[in-house]
């Protein structure tokens, strides 16, 4: 025997001796412990080994003995009903007995068991009940005994859903019941229930069971309306298509299922047509009332109604009205030689042509060609210039203008023989062949249609011999007939702001062969001309010299009054309050009473930065003479500039201005004065973007552990999220954030009033074996602990705390103890005698 067991033993003696406990008792029970049924019989040996006792017996309620000197007595009772009985057997010490008296008891288990047991509902109707709603069952056992061995379970068809124990020490019989609380739905709708007890009393006795009498539900749900490819309340069909089937509608007992329109009765099979749109009810009347509110919207292609040709005046207000109807709402293009234009406010001359109308939706298309005839008046007339010709020889005179209608040409000039009229392609031409001294003179061609008039006037000059004066004047100092006019005037460019102080203008001679100079239309003739900048908007300047060969000749002053504008202002077009993304629109600068309109440009700013190069203006407001010229009118004019953009989601709430700049040239204002609009905010609607990021299409979720659903959107104006899931699912939905505790699919959808998206999101349901893990690790980390545990006894037991033997001691011969056997160290002992 090793030393750690002798030990052990010790230990253990010396512990029993402190608590009082005698080494054994010398009785002995066969059987010790015992299960009867109450009212059988029942039998236990007591023996002992003993032979100096006094006498043996048993104590007990029910079969006791007195005592008896005999070496083994049985306790027997044939029909046990004491459910607190708890025999003892004893012996009795003689007085030199090396044992004091002592006793034993068998453990006596007295148990019943009924043959049935029952279940029953709260109330005799129950066996019909309503979906969500709460129900107990109680199962009833009687005389039962020992309650505490007791266990019921339940089972809903052949599966067990809840297990009841009792913690009842008792002994005696009782009436037991265990109560079961169940809410059915619609999958219980005709499924059993029963019950189950169980006795346990092994191993020293039986397991006993009985089960109850099945118990049969129906389960009343519904009516429960469900539409198919409806959002948001709204059901789209085709024209044609019914009512019928586009909603299920199920429930116990079966619902009378009834559709309403504007609350009178529809039958649900007609086809419907797009006056059918409306506002619905579908009505189903079963175990209750439920109905549900349908936004039905009947789809049909588009359909276009428009003019075959239509004719406007250039720059006047137009009304050509393209009817379009369809749902939904189809989308309207204009193209023009394949490209595809929108049509301006103001028609214009270049607007003439032919159209192609499309307008589409996702279910169809229709085209429609159009013609647009624009009319307008004659332009000013071009290529008719001042003549000269030698006498005898021939000139042509041409008389060009557009307009539509084509202009028609009128001629007044001095009637000859040798002048011939010709009208062809919208050009008219005078001939002038074999001139003569009668064909001087100045000619003006007119040209008119429908719409106005203009005309233009040339002289043409006939040379003849010239005088004797004026020859020598030719070979002498003077000027000759075909140099340059011998006035210097000065400044040469006269640029005056409106309203400022007057300047002046010289003109002198610069050859000795004129008589006399003077500004035309001066008192006294006076040689200084000065500017009126308050009224005179277009003077022509002209500085006259009389020459010495009675000759005259003329130069003009390059003059220009400016006024800068009263105000500019940046607007929409179509004076919308907020645009679609992706799609274009016209921002409009206006500039009020400026002058002259002709040197005016437009800078454009989103922000703080240009974004598009300098625009001339485009032309005048509607509260302008229509047929003004900016080119040629030189008075204050209300003009506009147009560009087209096209903007996008990050643009929204952007700062537009249009910056007016009237530049004119290096004798004008240095920098060249400007005005600046105040911004115009624009708001631009974009469609529902959801971030798919925070929300991908698969999720795994671990059993017993919620995931959280998270669905943003981007969009404007923002959109509403709103979560669509199976009915029999049950998350949990907070703001734009679903709690999910089970796999399914759950769908998104974000809307807003330029469109609607869904985003459908599937949860895969997965074991979380992170406990499973958790425990083995722990397991091996307790069986790792234990094994060096046990490694570091036996390195302890056999290093640090070294064996010894008193066998041939070696005595240190310097102390005379008895040192350490085969070490070094000295062992702290005496020498033995």
């Amino acid at each position: 025997m090793s030393e750690s067991t002798s030990f052990v033993r010790l230990f253990v003696g010396i512990l029993l001796s402190a608590t009082g406990v005698h080494a054994s008792c010398p009785i002995e029970l066969s059987p010790p412990s015992v299960v009867v049924r109450y009212g059988d019989s029942v039998s236990v040996n007591c023996s002992t080994s003993e032979s100096l006792y006094e006498g043996m017996g048993w104590e007990a309620t029910q079969g006791g003995t007195g005592i008896t000197n005999a070496t083994h007595l049985v306790w027997t009772v044939e029909n046990l009903t004491d459910w607190t009985i708890s025999p003892i057997c004893f012996i009795n010490s003689l007085q030199n007995s090396k044992f004091q008296q002592c006793s034993n008891k068998p453990e006596v288990v007295l148990y019943t068991f009924p043959d049935s047991i029952n279940i029953r509902p709260s109330s005799a109707q129950d066996y019909v009940m309503n979906e969500g709603k709460k129900y107990n069952f109680t199962c009833d056992i009687h005389n039962i005994a020992p309650v505490q061995n007791l266990t019921v379970m339940w089972y809903k068809g052949g599966e067990m859903v809840y297990e009841d124990t009792f913690d009842n020490p008792h002994k005696e019989p009782v009436d037991q019941s265990s109560v079961f609380s169940f809410t059915p739905s619609r999958q219980d709708n005709g499924v059993t229930f029963r019950c189950e007890a169980h006795l346990d009393l092994w191993p020293k006795g039986p397991q006993l069971n009985a089960s109850s009498q099945e118990y049969n539900i129906t389960v009343y749900f519904g009516p429960d309306v469900h539409c198919s490819s409806i959002l948001l309340n709204k059901l789209e069909l085709l024209e044609g298509e019914t009512l019928e089937r586009q909603c299920n509608v199920t429930g116990h007992p079966p619902p009378d299922v009834t559709w309403l329109k504007d609350g009178q009765p529809t039958d649900p099979t007609v086809p419907l047509s797009r006056k059918d749109t409306g506002l619905y009810t579908i009505k189903a009347e079963g175990a209750r009332l439920s109905q549900k509110e349908l936004r039905v919207l009947v789809l049909y292609g588009p359909e276009l109604t428009c003019p075959n040709n239509y004719t406007a005046v250039e720059g006047a207000p137009y009304n050509l009205t393209c009817i379009v109807e369809g749902y939904p709402k189809p989308e309207i293009i204009w193209s023009k030689d394949g490209e595809e234009v929108e049509l301006p406010e103001n028609l214009t001359r270049s607007d003439s042509g032919q159209y192609l109308i499309t307008a589409s939706s996702n279910l169809s298309s229709v085209n429609h060609t159009v013609e647009i005839n624009v009319i307008y008046p004659p332009s000013q007339i071009v290529e008719l210039e001042d003549s000269e010709v030698d006498i005898g020889s021939a000139v042509w005179l041409k008389c060009v203008s557009v307009g539509n209608p084509r202009p028609k040409y009128f001629w007044n000039y001095y009637r000859t023989a040798n002048v011939i009229e010709e009208n062809e392609d919208g050009v008219s031409r005078l001939h002038i062949h074999n001139a003569t001294i009668y064909n001087m003179g100045s000619y003006t061609c007119h040209a008119s249609n429908d719409r106005g008039n203009v005309s233009k006037t040339a002289r043409v000059t006939v040379k003849v011999l010239l005088t004797l004066e004026l020859l020598l004047l030719s070979n002498g100092t003077g000027s000759s007939a075909g140099q340059e006019c011998p006035i210097k005037i000065t400044p040469e460019r006269m640029v005056v702001q409106y309203q400022s102080r007057g300047q002046n203008a010289t003109c002198k001679e610069t050859d000795s062969h004129v008589k006399e100079i003077y500004w035309q239309g001066v008192q006294n003739k006076s040689t200084i001309w000065s500017a009126d900048t308050d009224k005179d908007w277009a003077p022509r300047p002209v500085c006259n010299a009389m020459l010495k060969s009675t000759e005259t000749c003329r130069k003009y002053l390059n003059f220009t009054l400016y006024k800068t504008p009263d105000s500019v202002s940046i607007g929409l077009v179509n004076n919308l309050s907020s645009v679609l993304e992706e799609r274009e629109l016209q921002l409009q600068c206006h500039i009020t009473n400026v002058a002259p309109a002709g040197n005016l440009v437009v800078r454009w700013y989103r922000g703080n930065e240009t974004f598009e190069p300098l625009n001339k203006v485009t032309g005048c407001l509607p509260q302008s003479n229509t047929n003004c010229d900016i080119s040629v009118v030189r008075s204050p004019l209300n003009v506009s500039s147009t560009i087209s953009i096209t903007l996008n989601r990050n643009h929204n709430g952007a700062e537009f201005r249009c910056d007016a700049l009237l530049d004119l040239g290096p004798e004008g204002p240095q920098p060249p004065p400007n005005m600046m609009s105040s911004p115009l905010n624009i708001t631009v609607n974009y469609k529902p973007s959801i971030n798919t990021t925070k929300l991908p299409k698969t999720i795994p979720v671990f059993r017993g552990y919620p995931e959280e659903l998270v669905c943003e959107a981007d969009g404007h104006p923002p959109p509403e999220i709103q979560w669509l899931y199976s009915s029999d699912l049950v998350p949990r939905l907070s703001g734009n954030t679903l709690t999910v505790f089970e796999a399914g699919f759950y769908n998104c959808s974000a809307t807003n009033q330029v469109d609607s998206i869904s985003h459908e999101v599937q949860v895969i349901l997965k074991e979380d074996y992170l406990p499973l893990i958790a425990g083995f690790v722990a397991v091996t980390v307790v069986a790792i602990s234990i094994f060096f545990l046990f490694i570091y006894s036996i390195y302890y037991k056999n290093t640090r705390m070294r064996r010894y033997s008193l066998k041939n001691p070696k005595l240190d011969t310097h102390s005379g103890n008895v040192a350490h056997n085969g070490w070094d160290m000295q062992f702290p002992m005496t020498k033995l005698s």
